[in-house]
């Protein structure tokens, strides 16, 4: 059996909500969806996906890690070729930018839920 990657899976009081940021900032599209779970998929391709699944209680992880913060588990890596231009477009689309930022050509910002994500260009 060959195994490959499916999906990621993002946990958020409101997985649509979550869903469309995603969507507007990736270009993808939904492909199911109901109130717990959402599933997006890049027009081009079905499988690896990003779900998002109904998760309450969730809590954001601490941004630089520090002892006694929730500890950031996985983080998404959006590759770009403008980082200036997708940080605005993401901004818009409700991310925030972290103040601390580690290195040049990547961007370290929270989606509307708190997840971190980083925006990054080729070579970075």
């Amino acid at each position: 059996m060959t195994a490959s990657l499916g999906a990621v899976v993002l946990g958020t009081p409101d997985p649509r909500g979550l869903a469309a940021f995603y969507a507007g900032l990736l270009g993808w599209r939904v492909v199911s969806a109901d109130p717990d779970w959402v599933r997006l998929a890049d027009p081009e391709r079905e499988r690896p996906g990003l779900s998002f699944q109904r998760e309450p209680d969730d809590v954001a992880p601490t941004w630089p890690a520090h002892e006694g913060g929730v500890q950031m588990q996985a983080h998404l890596d959006v590759l770009v070729d403008d980082l200036d231009a997708e940080e605005a477009r993401a901004t818009a689309l409700g991310a925030v930018v972290e103040a601390h930022q580690p290195a040049p050509g990547v961007r370290v910002m929270r989606d509307p839920h708190g997840h971190l994500f980083c925006l990054f260009q080729p070579g970075s």
